[in-house]
């Protein structure tokens, strides 16, 4: 949800933002932060979760009007040939650079899947997508993201000789450290259909106190400047040109 605030403020900062949906991505499944080899979902629940997601989406991109895009990366994926692919796209990526990847690392040793090792090069290849048909030079997104962010600018600057840049933000985690996933125990949904309004409300009441400072600073509608504590979140990673973070 972070980064969607983050493109949230860039909308109203008169950016272009571009939302992509893994509807493509989930068919492999991303293994950081992963121990285990995420379930294989259907072809039907991906596109039935992509079409509740899209709504969701447009929400926090509100702002942009038609300035926003909100795209779905089984688009361009699901019709790639296989070997064109390889040949094209896998002859730029480092086995080895690919393992020393905390992600893939942590995985190898309990088992890395093959579908999962292809992950990285597929979000790669989503922006050199993104530059190539729409001008995208900025991917945002969490933390655990880095290195397959990395890839792509790294994938656009071979191509293109172009610059692109990356913005990672911290993973919203509870006070005892664990992440605050949708898969998480109690996790706390968007739809009202999965969380009630009343759900939604007591979750943030109930709050360790701990955590409420943490909870407020990534809501882009707490904007006090009362305390240093209570300001925006502020990305860890962040490679981009001296220029002016845009604000609301």
């Amino acid at each position: 949800m972070i980064p969607l605030m983050a493109l949230a403020h860039l909308a109203h900062a008169g950016h272009h933002p571009i939302a992509v949906l893994g509807g493509g991505t989930a068919m492999v499944g991303d293994p950081s932060g992963r121990t285990e080899l995420r379930r294989m979902l259907t072809v039907e629940t991906i596109k039935d979760n992509r079409d509740q997601i899209e709504p969701q989406v447009r929400r926090f991109l509100g702002a942009a009007g038609e300035r926003a895009l909100v795209l779905d990366n089984a688009e361009w994926l699901v019709p790639l040939n296989y070997l064109e692919f390889l040949r094209d796209i896998g002859r730029h990526f480092s086995v080895n650079r690919m393992l020393a990847a905390e992600a893939y690392r942590l995985r190898l040793e309990k088992g890395l899947s093959f579908i999962e090792f292809n992950y990285q090069l597929l979000q790669a290849y989503d922006y050199l997508v993104l530059y190539r048909r729409y001008g995208c030079v900025l991917q945002v997104g969490g933390d655990d993201q880095w290195g397959n962010i990395l890839a792509g600018t790294d994938l656009v600057r071979r191509l293109h000789q172009a610059e692109t840049y990356a913005l990672t933000f911290p993973l919203i985690t509870t006070a005892s450290g664990a992440k605050m996933g949708k898969t998480a125990a109690g996790a706390v949904w968007l739809s009202a259909e999965i969380t009630s309004p009343f759900d939604f409300y007591q979750y943030f009441v109930n709050v360790d106190d701990r955590d409420v400072i943490r909870s407020s600073s990534c809501s882009p509608s707490c904007r006090s400047t009362r305390s240093p504590a209570t300001r925006p979140c502020r990305a860890r990673n962040c490679v981009l040109p001296n220029r002016r973070w845009p604000t609301r």
